[in-house]
């Protein structure tokens, strides 16, 4: 690679990155090109602010460099690709899901925000409910009790006792 692509491939990737909240390292060893192209349809139909980038590791290195993910450089070895999105949970929730479905895709460790994780960090984010599933989960919580509350006047207003008094 001559070096202006390789200067524009690393700030391309140091923008791309700059607002994301997470970020995924997976080795993919023996991956073909076309299920790398598989993962990121599958990718981009699961969660679509999910970005897939297949890493030059030493140019990854320099980019990540003085950034919030400069802990992931000793990750950036062999094959290697990164997830990444504005959503703290999608991308570790992505490759995980997809990890467990093909071998040949290993989580190699990951940041949320400032922290750096392990492999056990990405797959506990990973088990985490999305945004949009937590707020549905909550509002589940919220409007349940007056579901229940309104069966219970309906029902006390249907019986005959309601009636004759």
């Amino acid at each position: 690679m001559q070096r202006d692509l390789k200067k524009t491939w690393v700030s391309s990737l140091k923008d791309a990155t700059a607002s994301a909240q997470s970020l995924v390292v997976a080795a993919f060893k023996g991956l073909s090109a076309s299920e790398v192209v598989d993962f990121r349809g599958k990718a981009k139909a699961m969660n679509p602010k999910v970005k897939i980038k297949v890493t030059q590791n030493r140019l990854a290195k320099i980019a990540f460099n003085g950034t919030k993910f400069q802990g992931l450089s000793p990750l950036f070895k062999g094959a290697t690709l990164i997830a990444y999105s504005e959503d703290p949970i999608s991308s570790a929730k992505l490759v995980h899901t997809y990890a467990k479905a093909n071998d040949k895709v290993v989580i190699l460790g990951g940041a949320m925000g400032e922290e750096i994780l392990d492999v056990e960090g990405v797959v506990r984010v990973a088990l985490l409910p999305t945004l949009d599933e937590a707020r549905a989960k909550i509002l589940a919580v919220l409007t349940t009790p007056a579901g229940n509350v309104a069966r219970v006047f309906k029902a006390y207003g249907e019986t005959p006792q309601a009636a004759a008094a």
